[in-house]
């Protein structure tokens, strides 16, 4: 009689593997995105020194013969004051009923803030799950610093009666203890197949982190008023046809949605210098992700106040 067990081809029978989800939370800005680029080894999520620049939840997914990560990037926790930002709660909270760990991403160089305790509490509502704690960007911190925001840590988690599994210093940055995160992380899945095919970084579909990263390209250095409001919509993409398989090249149009007409003008810049920039490094992303050639056709459009228009939300993805 077949043996269900043996049948599974990514599975050694002698060795047991293990799978499971882990989601990152954190106030905006915390490190998660640089963290989940890191621990996969490639860019599946947009990073900016903008604060709140993750919309979607992305999944990173990190190979091993032993396990399989999936990373769940999530939106930064905070109090909503538009109708995206409780969009965005609601998708946080639901994100984490439903993974096997949650890790709190808090920052070695910043103290334990309103924001942070309130993240810890919303936290110590979602009884199930195993709770780790990560103090990020230890390369902005000193030695002092760090030990005192551990122990912060420890108590916060305490004041909420949250049980830590895990507290661990982090730098995505310059690298530190990343592996060592990795398989601590690792550790704390249950047994399981692996469930995404190898190679693949990410269940986003591409036109998602193709949207993510014009979006990324439109934040580097736009004023601190736009991050919020600018959102991208890929409307078609697509391998150009009669060229040689040789010679591919992949057309984009997307269009860049911003809510009033003076920020497109700061978008599209003096003579179009500014959008023409945007561009060029979102393709320069795009094609080192992909390894194809691209045409990108990139589009500003005003989608007034869409941040509390529902229906421009829905239209827009959200």
């Amino acid at each position: 009689m077949p043996d269900p067990e043996h049948d599974q081809p990514e599975t050694p029978p002698t060795t047991e593997h293990k799978s499971g989800f882990v989601s990152f939370v954190g106030r905006p800005n915390a490190g998660k995105s640089t963290l989940t680029n890191a621990l996969v080894g490639s860019k599946v999520v947009i990073t900016s020194s903008k604060p709140q620049t993750t919309r979607t939840v992305v999944r990173g997914i990190v190979h091993r013969p032993d396990a399989q990560l999936i990373l769940v990037d999530t939106p930064g926790l905070h109090r909503p004051r538009t109708l995206l930002g409780e969009r965005l709660n609601d998708l946080v909270k639901t994100t984490l009923g439903e993974v096997d760990v949650v890790a709190v991403c808090l920052p070695a160089n910043e103290k334990i803030g309103p924001g942070d305790r309130f993240i810890i509490a919303e936290m110590a509502k979602v009884k199930r799950t195993i709770k780790v704690a990560i103090a990020t960007k230890t390369d902005l911190a000193t030695g002092e610093q760090i030990g005192e925001h551990l122990l912060d840590i420890q108590k916060a988690g305490a004041g909420a009666g949250i049980e830590w599994a895990e507290i661990v210093p982090v730098s995505a940055k310059a690298g530190d203890q990343v592996s060592l995160l990795e398989d601590l992380l690792v550790g704390l899945l249950p047994d399981g197949p692996q469930l995404y095919p190898d190679g693949d970084l990410s269940d986003a579909p591409e036109e998602a982190i193709v949207a993510e990263l014009i979006r990324e390209a439109a934040l580097e250095g736009v004023r601190d008023e736009l991050p919020h409001s600018i959102a991208v919509v890929v409307e078609e993409m697509g391998l150009r046809e009669g060229r040689d398989a040789d010679r591919p090249l992949l057309d984009i149009h997307a269009n860049l949605y911003v809510e009033r007409d003076s920020q497109k003008g700061i978008m599209i810049g003096h003579k179009g210098a500014r959008l023409r920039d945007v561009g060029k490094a979102a393709r320069l992303q795009i094609e080192a992700l992909l390894g194809t050639p691209v045409y990108l056709d990139l589009h500003i459009k005003i989608a007034k106040d869409w941040q509390r228009d529902p229906r421009q939300l829905r239209k827009l993805g959200f």
